[in-house]
């Protein structure tokens, strides 16, 4: 399975882009959901009015992404008239949308993990207060922890604590990978607006 980071970013624009990200954020979420790829939002940061975003980052996976990078992959119009400003003339917003392919740099090792467990705490009875059923994982490299006591059983526990971190792990990694990458990457500061990927036109 194929891993891409996905950020869409209002680069230096007004409120109405960061407008945009936000449109474009849940489109590009349901669009992907219909193709059956996987997504889930890593990091939205808010911009100045509710229902704005100033920046969106993305994880995504699945089998072919192909299509879908190629339809997301660039900077996007979006025609409408300003919901912030209403006799404002400007009616094209432009945002961006980078994609970094990373299928081969986000890696789950599980030698890198250690497992502990503990006594759970809270209701329970007693078997709370003799079994050590809760469990912790550590991942070695990045510090990153995950304590489970669910179920009142250790290994289903610890499969849940395993997991929980492996989205943590990946989660940071991700976060890694675009900030390095990201030093390459001026769309932040000048987006390309000559030759957008994807024209919408709708209200804002």
């Amino acid at each position: 399975m194929k891993s891409i980071s996905i950020q869409i970013t209002s680069g230096q624009g007004p409120e109405e882009c960061c407008r945009v990200v936000a449109k474009v954020q849940e489109m590009l979420i349901k669009r992907a959901r219909q193709l059956k790829i996987q997504i889930e939002v890593l990091e939205n940061i808010k911009g100045e009015l509710n229902g704005t975003l100033r920046s969106a980052l993305l994880l995504a996976r699945g089998e072919d992404l192909t299509a879908f990078i190629k339809e997301w992959q660039g900077s996007i119009l979006w025609i409408a008239q300003s919901p912030y400003r209403r006799y404002h003339k400007r009616k094209n917003w432009f945002i961006g949308v980078e994609i970094y392919e990373n299928q081969e740099k986000l890696k789950w090792n599980p030698k890198e993990i250690v497992i502990e467990t503990l006594r759970a705490s809270g209701p329970g009875g007693q078997n709370v207060n003799k079994v050590e059923t809760a469990v912790r994982a550590i991942h070695k490299p990045s510090g990153l922890q995950v304590l489970v006591m669910d179920t009142r059983s250790q290994l289903q526990n610890k499969k849940i604590c395993l997991e929980r971190l492996e989205n943590k792990v990946i989660s940071w990694q991700t976060r890694q990978l675009v900030d390095q990458q990201q030093l390459q990457w001026q769309n932040h500061t000048a987006l390309a607006r000559g030759n957008p990927v994807k024209t919408i036109t709708a209200r804002l």
